[in-house]
């Protein structure tokens, strides 16, 4: 028979075997594939604009999208470009006009084939503006924002069909430990008060099929601390780093059920994460070794 659901609900989305890094800073456009197994590729030549620090997101299920992100100098020029992964990890030309243009951003799936890009840079210093990703890859235009501004912030998955934003930094200079909740449909709360150190530039990703982890970044120098997040959204107090601190990295899962940290201030290399959230130690970076790359997962 065939599983009953119960009214208004939406059933997880499968979870993914494959991730992909991409982008990064100075305005680079290669891409690294991982593998089912956490095994990161070499350089694929890029597609679309080289630029830094945009954010990436799982939709439909087995596919990805880029978005955002910024030119290097002379310009620091703002991007609303979109590019589109394929289930098979191959990166699509860019598409431009919708959205405000924005680095510093965040990303992560909800609703089981959905995404949401939120929070970063703007024309203002700082927002906290949200744009909605459909389950074939189009972009909304801009929601209004809720919470609080910051940007260097990070988000991802948990509960199998929501999301949640953390952390962040503001040119105060002021480093965040809250979050913003995801509902299953795409609404952004109101502040949780924060658990844990405030830090910015930080990654997160999903693990063991409904939690999520936050993980390294920048308190005013680098760490290595990490903090899972539960299946019903809740954030734990700080866990011992593991590996290299740095900051300005990306995160993503693979093999249906764990996670990978990887690229960063510290160069190319990564941190997988076991199915129980467990951070291994540094396995040797593969690639360019670069900062402000993003990363999602497909396939």
């Amino acid at each position: 028979m065939f599983p009953i659901l119960p009214a208004n609900s939406a059933a997880a989305a499968s979870e993914n075997d494959e991730g992909i890094f991409g982008y990064g800073y100075i305005v680079l456009s290669m891409t690294n594939l991982v593998s089912n197994a956490g095994v990161v590729s070499s350089d694929v030549a890029g597609v679309g604009t080289g630029r830094g620090y945009p954010a990436a997101t799982q939709y439909g299920g087995d596919k990805g999208i880029f978005f955002g992100g910024a030119l290097g100098d002379p310009t620091y020029a703002n991007l609303d470009e979109t590019n589109l992964v394929s289930n098979t990890g191959v990166v699509s030309s860019g598409v431009t006009g919708i959205g405000t243009p924005r680095e510093r951003l965040a990303g992560c799936s909800y609703g089981g084939d959905k995404g949401i890009f939120g929070y970063g840079i703007a024309t203002t210093p700082s927002s906290s503006l949200t744009n909605l990703v459909s389950n074939v890859g189009v972009l909304s235009s801009d929601v209004a924002g809720v919470g609080t501004v910051r940007y260097g912030l990070a988000a991802c998955e948990y509960g199998g069909d929501k999301g949640i934003f953390g952390f962040g930094y503001d040119a105060g200079p002021t480093y965040y430990s809250l979050t913003n909740l995801v509902s299953n449909a795409g609404v952004v709360a109101t502040d949780t008060a924060g658990v844990g150190t405030a830090v910015g530039y930080l990654a997160a990703c999903s693990y063991g099929g409904d939690k999520g982890i936050f993980g390294y970044g920048s308190t005013g120098s680098y760490t290595a601390v990490t903090n899972l997040v539960s299946n019903a959204g809740v954030v734990s107090s700080d866990v011992a780093g593991v590996g290299t601190a740095r900051g300005y990295l990306a995160a993503c899962e693979y093999g249906g059920d764990k996670g990978i940290f990887g690229f960063g201030t510290a160069g190319s290399m990564t941190n997988l994460v076991s199915n129980v959230g467990v951070v291994a130690t540094d396995t040797a970076g593969v690639g360019t070794g670069r900062q402000g790359s993003a990363a999602c997962s497909f396939n």
